[in-house]
């Protein structure tokens, strides 16, 4: 109502001042505009007032949007600082029907891109790289201290090409004229020199010069010759807005980000890991849902950079971050509307914690990172938690692609004392899950013992911004995460050993690591028997031994398919198996196969289906017969 007559009153006035200057400007009705000068000179007076009053009122609409805590509370009764819901209506009304459109352009460089596709050699195209067998030596040394293959970085050029493997409706996408500018902030300890290097270019080639005010490599007190001198002479013979920031002491991830954010100009922050490379116009799906609201956190899609090879590739098309009750970082399927806009950006639960770009100005609001955090773990949920429980939001663009070395192993030790990631968890538990931490403590008991240090600061933060419940964060952003995560996890369908009646031998997977596959042996129950031969048939519908998390998958649909062993990821797919309990038969819904073996050399495999095969048939120990049953007949994806 009030949207109306306010348009209405514009309209007005509008018409007015239109038909005042039509007339001065053609002449027309000129007698009747000299017998009424004064008359119409006020009516474009008070029209001219009355336009402006509107403009004034947009603008404090607009002003009292992003400061809601200053709207007026007298109306109602509110808590201190709870901005007024009826005005916060009427004003989003308001600016819904007045605000203009946003005018866009296409930020692709494609003479650069047209350049870089001709570039060829080692690694060029994002392709792999492989080292000679003379190289070796070498080679594993550097491995030791980078946890990847540095000697195959040293052979690729610091400004190598990569593979657009962005979804073909990203290359169609513009994006708004006038877009904030960024920083970007990269910590690192010890890094190897090319490949940090590869990372700064990456970023000024790929990133409008326009955009970017400055990169900022913020050392933790490394202690290699390379990331010292060196370093600081390149950075200062080759670039412009690029910065070298040192800790006096080694801070770890966490500190080390917070510094790096406090020399930051730019109005936006994006965090970045030491060992990536951006992708194809990258930076403006970044910015974008920030300059529509400050209060957005934006995460790209993470790609895959081999750590042997350096081989580009993509990790997966899109899911949503999510986390389990000990608070290992998992992931959720992408909602169905999602899947329908692929280059849309889509609403994210957790970030995975090492790349993003958030508003300097909501950082800093947000008090940054909890500086008690010690060196790493646990960061993702703080900042998660705290941007939506406290008025923000938070996607992913899946047009923005950043490649990432996930290291072999650390190759360097943490600096913290004792259970620093466990304290860091309790922390946030006690700042940001009310009673959901006690599903935390459940599965963590010995969480409850840690002392997380002085909290005051943290939960001040939390009332000054009179952030929600958890139990809303549960409901509203994490809906779907139980189903997948349950705080409470369900028994197992099937649980001890699995035996197979044309052998009468078991499955052992003797403690194998992933990649790694398995073979029957002499059950432990036997005489002889030992290895690792207790598995559960888990509520998740997958197959691992007990007490580990790692399960039984299969990746092809051939006949002799082989089955390994992979981390457990809980999205079913390859890990999901249904146990048909009339013919005792493992099936394996995605390639339509069924658990076999071979009794000469005890190898296991999957085989087409056949129920009269007795090296088919398989017993588990203890199984819940009316579950499996159950579960055999539900769609395969439940």
């Amino acid at each position: 109502m009030y949207t109306d007559s306010l348009l209405r009153l514009l309209n007005v006035a509008f018409y007015i001042y239109s038909r005042t200057f039509s007339n001065v400007l053609f002449g027309v009705e000129v007698s009747i505009m000299r017998r009424n000068t004064v008359t119409l000179i006020k009516y474009a007076i008070c029209s001219t007032a009355l336009i402006a009053s509107g403009l004034f009122l947009l603008h404090s609409i607009h002003w009292m949007k992003i400061h809601p805590k200053s709207l007026s509370q007298d109306e109602v009764k509110l808590e201190p600082g709870q901005p007024n819901p009826n005005l916060i209506k009427v004003f989003e009304e308001i600016l819904d029907k007045t605000r203009p459109v946003v005018e866009k352009k296409d930020w692709h460089d494609y003479k650069a891109i047209e350049a870089e596709q001709a570039q060829q050699g080692p690694g060029e195209q994002g392709k792999a790289f492989v080292l000679s067998g003379d190289e070796i030596d070498k080679k594993n040394e550097l491995y030791r201290n980078n946890g990847f293959n540095a000697l195959a970085s040293d052979k690729i050029s610091l400004q190598r090409a990569i593979k657009d493997i962005r979804h073909p409706d990203c290359l169609q996408k513009k994006y708004q004229k006038f877009l904030p500018t960024a920083s970007f902030i990269i910590p690192f300890h010890n890094e190897h020199l090319s490949t940090l290097l590869r990372s700064v270019y990456s970023i000024l080639n790929r990133a409008p010069k326009e955009l970017v005010t400055e990169v900022i490599l913020t050392d933790d007190h490394s202690t290699k010759d390379e990331c010292k001198q060196p370093l600081d002479d390149y950075v200062k013979e080759h670039f412009t807005n690029v910065k070298v920031v040192r800790a006096e002491k080694r801070e770890g991830l966490i500190r080390t980000r917070l510094l790096g954010a406090k020399h930051a100009t730019g109005e936006v922050l994006i965090f970045l890991d030491s060992h990536i490379e951006c992708n194809i116009n990258f930076l403006p799906p970044l910015l974008e849902p920030i300059a529509a609201n400050y209060r957005t956190v934006v995460c790209p899609f993470i790609d895959v950079i081999d750590y042997e090879n350096f081989e580009y590739r993509a990790q997966d098309e899109g899911a949503r971050g999510a986390f389990d009750w000990e608070l290992y970082y998992k992931r959720l399927p992408l909602l169905e509307e999602s899947k329908k806009n692929p280059a849309e950006p889509f609403a994210n639960p957790v970030m995975a914690g090492g790349l993003f770009a958030i508003s300097k100005d909501w950082f800093w609001e947000l008090g940054g990172y909890d500086p008690g955090l010690d060196i790493w773990g646990g960061e993702q949920y703080e900042l998660s938690f705290k941007i939506w429980q406290c008025g923000g939001t938070m996607v992913d663009a899946p047009c923005s692609r950043i490649g990432h070395i996930y290291r072999k192993f650390a190759p360097f030790p943490n600096p913290g004392v004792g259970d620093f990631v466990g304290r860091n968890y309790k922390r946030v538990a006690e700042v940001w899950m009310d009673e959901y931490a006690e599903y935390v403590y459940n599965h963590r008991a010995y969480y409850r013992n840690i002392d997380p240090g002085d909290l005051t600061e943290q939960k001040a933060i939390r009332q000054k911004l009179n952030c929600k419940p958890f139990s809303w964060y549960m409901a509203e952003v994490a809906f779907d995460l139980p189903k997948f995560y349950p705080p409470v996890e369900p028994p197992p369908l099937a649980e001890g050993e699995i035996r197979n009646t044309g052998t009468n031998l078991c499955i052992d997977t003797k403690y194998k690591g992933g990649n790694e596959r398995f073979k029957l042996e002499t059950c432990s129950k036997e005489e002889g028997g030992r290895g690792e031969q207790q598995f559960e048939f888990s509520w998740h519908k997958d197959i691992r031994p007990k007490n580990r998390k790692i399960c039984f998958d299969v990746s092809q649909s051939n006949p002799k398919s082989p089955v390994i062993l992979f981390d457990c990821h809980g999205m079913q797919g390859n890990q999901r198996f249904k146990y048909r309990v009339e013919a005792q038969q493992i099936f394996h819904p995605i390639s339509g196969l069924c658990l076999d073996c071979d009794p000469e050399t005890k190898e296991i495999y999957m085989n087409p289906c056949d129920p009269k095969s007795k090296t088919q048939q398989w017993q588990f120990e203890k199984p819940d017969l009316e579950a499996l049953k159950k579960d055999y007949a539900s769609p395969a994806d439940r």
